[in-house]
């Protein structure tokens, strides 16, 4: 089934060329396929049969349509198991018998090779063993005229570089039925012989369908063994060879040619051919009479058209042949189609030569940029690919490209291995970087499983026993094959968030300077000595400071302010709170001063507000000396809490502090809150303390939406968390304690006289 490749390359490059009108004009490329099953007489048959009529076996005879005359044919050298063109340029058929019939003297060749010379291949072998310095090896060949010539070579010439053969064995070939005994028989014999021998390298000669042959070595032997073939063995193949499979050997293990070096013929992949294949189905492909017989022996179906009683899964005709096993298709082309493409492509340009008047020297670039040249002999200058054959789970198969073979080089410099790949010969697949190995249970120590590594470890390498973690300044790449270095991040100035919060800081600050200015400006007023001049003074400073201090807390950390900012911050909003606790007080005060009989007069006044503004805060100071005292802030790097970032923050310090100087500033914000409810309904001449309790509402909210917002962030976001929570809350106190004053004292002055507050009060 592995040959039906070569019908889909065939069709692929006939199509190509007819869509190409620059190399045939007016002339349309066709084709027919004859099968040589592999046979030397069937080849020369079939040859013959092309030079005849259709229904006529006389060579040289003539009566068909001119316009459908072959010009060329392509197939096996049954004498030297080659690919071969045989080219016949216009009025020359078979060279020398055409030419003798009608004295033609066109020049050119009649037969060229379509692929490496043979002793190329020999010589590459040679380098190959001598580059790992494999000098004991076993030699396995067809029993074939070409094996035999195989060996008459090759012993001579590796003895010369002292490289010894443990066995020289012939394998068998295709057999009649009877000889079937026979053949598993010479199989047993073989596979012994490979237990039995210390060699670890076994050079292989032989045709496309051999490997069929190697996958049977496992379950023979004379000697009754039990256990498979022996680990450690590479197999060198030579160009010829394919990974093959009959139908009933679709499923068996693969295990034994893992590892494979191969020869193939230098190839490159083409664009379009996967596309061509993947459409290739039985019902677009009417003209094809092998694609039935392939589709139902590779998918294991059967056509109800082809069958009287159906028995079995049905062929759909939309199976994919994307999911058949290497061995039956390959959706990229294998050395010996890209042979045929470019035999394909070698007819079509001899052709255009001719055509144009010019000598049919056959050189050319293909569709896939190689350059495709004979020498003068027809020989093919491209040289040979050495391939590492991979197989891993589910009979999934990889060609590996480990070296090449230049024709063009010198003898001592045309074998080139790359470095960073070495031929595989493993039980188990290597674990690429990104996984590592964990030896399987029960089995040798050289199988193993490949597991991804856990979150936080790379692995950089094939093959490692376990995965390492990244060093504190990097992180694991995606892949988790590399440690990449950690970004340096805080909030700074310039980023858009850090900007944001420093433009409504200070335009927080501004508003401030101005509501303190229209105050000073109306000092003298009825609004603003009603609400205690130089307490509301006291406040709006104390709000100027809190929209600055958030300045402390954007751009880099440094000593300095780490040290302050938190102390500096908890300090001023608790003055802010104790001016409006004071304000409250002052409100509740003043309205019971005013009932007949009130003993209160004497606490109402400047000592009152000041008394409550400084015990209220010298409290929170003491706090932030201890604070300061025993453990201060400082600047910290953190590497940890965030996968790709370096954070650069202030630590601080004794973090107990931190939360005692946070819940006084609640307390204090709570009381306030309480008496200013309570006193909210008092009337409307003396009450701030609707306005306080709102104000103190949206303050108590914003604070206690803080603590979960803080403790869940990290980096510079529970920095801007904090700041958000300085500015909204000195926002709230700021709008909801003044705005309604300055409305009064700019917008309605006729409201901002004395008659106008005891008209109210009555």
């Amino acid at each position: 089934m592995k040959n039906y490749q070569h019908i889909v390359a065939l069709a692929y490059a006939v199509k190509e060329i007819n869509e190409i009108p620059q190399i045939l004009t007016n002339i349309t490329v066709g084709f027919q396929i004859y099968d040589s099953y592999f046979n030397a007489h069937s080849i020369y048959h079939t040859t013959i049969l092309l030079l005849s009529s259709h229904k006529n076996f006389s060579p040289n005879y003539e009566c068909e349509d001119k316009h459908k005359r072959s010009l060329a044919g392509s197939g096996h050298s049954p004498s030297s198991s080659e690919i071969c063109l045989i080219q016949w340029p216009l009025q020359m058929l078979l060279g020398i018998s055409r030419r003798r019939q009608r004295n033609d003297n066109i020049p050119g060749h009649c037969f060229y090779q379509m692929v490496p010379r043979e002793d190329l291949q020999y010589g590459g072998i040679l380098a190959l063993l001598l580059y790992f310095k494999w000098t004991w090896i076993g030699l396995l060949v067809l029993d074939t005229d070409d094996g035999e010539r195989f060996v008459q070579t090759v012993v001579p010439l590796f003895s010369k570089k002292e490289i010894c053969f443990a066995f020289i064995e012939k394998s068998f070939t295709f057999a009649f039925v009877a000889d079937i005994i026979n053949m598993f028989n010479k199989g047993a014999e073989i596979r012994d012989k490979l237990m039995d021998s210390k060699a670890n390298v076994v050079v292989v000669y032989g045709e496309s369908y051999t490997v069929v042959f190697l996958r049977w070595l496992p379950y023979l032997s004379l000697q009754d063994h039990r256990t498979n073939m022996p680990k450690g063995k590479v197999w060198i193949l030579t160009s010829q060879m394919e990974l093959t499979a009959f139908v009933y050997q679709k499923y068996w293990d693969s295990e034994m040619i893992h590892g494979a070096l191969s020869f193939t013929i230098q190839s490159n992949d083409l664009a379009g051919f996967h596309q061509f294949a993947k459409k290739r189905k039985p019902s677009r492909a009417i003209e094809d009479g092998f694609i039935t017989d392939f589709w139902q022996q590779a998918f294991g179906c059967v056509f109800p058209s082809h069958i009287h009683r159906v028995e079995g899964d049905l062929c759909t005709g939309e199976e994919k042949l994307e999911t058949l096993p290497a061995a039956f298709f390959e959706m990229t082309l294998t050395g010996h189609s890209y042979s045929i493409y470019n035999a394909v492509y070698a007819v079509s340009h001899a052709l255009h030569n001719l055509t144009v008047m010019v000598r049919p020297e056959l050189s050319f670039n293909n569709t896939a940029g190689d350059e495709i040249s004979f020498d003068k002999n027809g020989q093919l200058t491209i040289g040979f690919d050495i391939i590492n054959w991979i197989f891993s789970s589910k009979q999934s198969f990889h060609r590996v490209r480990v070296g090449r073979m230049d024709s063009r080089a010198f003898p001592d410099q045309a074998l080139t291995i790359h470095k960073d790949v070495q031929p595989l010969s493993a039980c188990s697949e290597s674990c690429r970087p990104g996984w590592s190995k964990k030896v399987k249970e029960g089995g040798p120590f050289c199988c193993y499983d490949c597991f991804p590594c856990p979150e936080g470890k790379i692995s950089d390498q094939n093959d490692m026993n376990d995965c390492i973690k990244c060093s504190d300044e990097n992180y694991p790449s995606k892949n988790q094959d590399l440690c990449i270095p950690k970004c340096i991040t805080f909030l700074s100035f310039e980023e858009p968030l850090g900007l944001s919060l420093t433009a409504f800081a200070l335009a927080l600050s501004l508003i401030t300077v101005l509501v303190l200015g229209i105050f000073l400006t109306h000092h003298d007023t009825p609004v603003v000595i009603a609400n205690n001049r130089n307490l509301t003074y006291t406040l709006l400073i104390s709000l100027l400071l809190c929209f600055l201090c958030a300045l402390l807390f954007i751009g880099r950390p440094e000593k300095i302010t780490c040290f302050f900012r938190q102390t500096t911050f908890t300090a001023i909003f608790s003055m802010a709170v104790s001016c409006v606790l004071a304000k409250t007080i002052t409100v509740v005060l003043a309205f019971m001063v005013t009932r007949p009989g009130s003993r209160i007069r004497k606490w109402v006044g400047k000592r009152l507000t000041i008394s409550v503004v400084f015990a209220c805060s010298l409290v929170q100071i003491m706090i932030c000396i201890v604070w300061l005292a025993t453990f201060p802030p400082f600047p910290n790097v953190d590497m940890k809490s965030m996968k790709r970032e370096i954070i650069l923050e202030c630590n601080e310090g004794y973090i107990v502090m931190f939360y005692y100087a946070l819940g006084y500033m609640g307390i204090l914000a709570l009381v306030t809150f309480a008496v200013a409810f309570l006193a909210r309904k008092l009337p409307d001449t003396f009450n701030e303390a609707k306005f306080i309790t709102f104000s103190m509402l949206i303050f108590c909210s914003v604070w206690l939406s803080f603590v979960p917002a803080y403790i869940s962030s990290k980096g510079k976001y529970m920095v801007a968390v904090e700041i958000f929570s300085i500015l909204a809350s000195s926002g709230s106190l700021l709008g909801c304690i003044f705005l309604p004053k300055c409305y009064i004292i700019v917008m309605r002055p006729e409201l901002n006289i004395r008659e106008s507050l005891i008209k109210k009060r009555i």
